[in-house]
């Protein structure tokens, strides 16, 4: 099994009710929260003018590659409700994959860690919460 950290961000309808519907749908997946951070607040980033985000991180296991846990968790966000909008738009649940077990990828549609992760202070701080590498 692979230890590798998600991200999880909602900011429309049940953002709370969404973020559980996440975390449950990487269990039914075979994808295993080892520990979560606190939910958290925040402003959103690039297009600001919209509603605000509740954010958390979970630490995962998993025997998926990194392009098969892609694929996951967009089969996830879409089974959740996600509606596919502008880029940095509202989206009812969003799942990224932030860092896994020190792995760098560089591939069409898949970059980790993650490119965006150093633009979201907030994201690193839940990360730091977990004790994550």
């Amino acid at each position: 099994m692979t230890r590798v950290w998600l991200a999880l961000g909602s900011n429309l309808g049940d953002r709370a009710g969404y973020l559980a519907a996440a975390r449950a749908g990487l269990s039914a997946a075979g994808v295993t929260v080892v520990r979560e951070s606190q939910v958290r607040e925040t402003a959103p980033v690039g297009v600001t003018d919209q509603p605000l985000f509740l954010n958390q991180v979970l630490e995962v296991e998993t025997s998926l590659e990194p392009r098969p846990l892609l694929e996951t968790v967009k089969r996830i966000e879409d089974q959740v409700g996600r509606i596919q909008r502008r880029r940095w738009g509202p989206r009812e649940i969003d799942i990224d994959i932030l860092r896994y077990d020190g792995r760098r990828v560089d591939q069409a549609g898949l970059h980790i860690p993650h490119p965006e992760l150093s633009n979201r202070p907030f994201l690193l701080e839940l990360l730091q919460e977990l004790g994550a590498p």
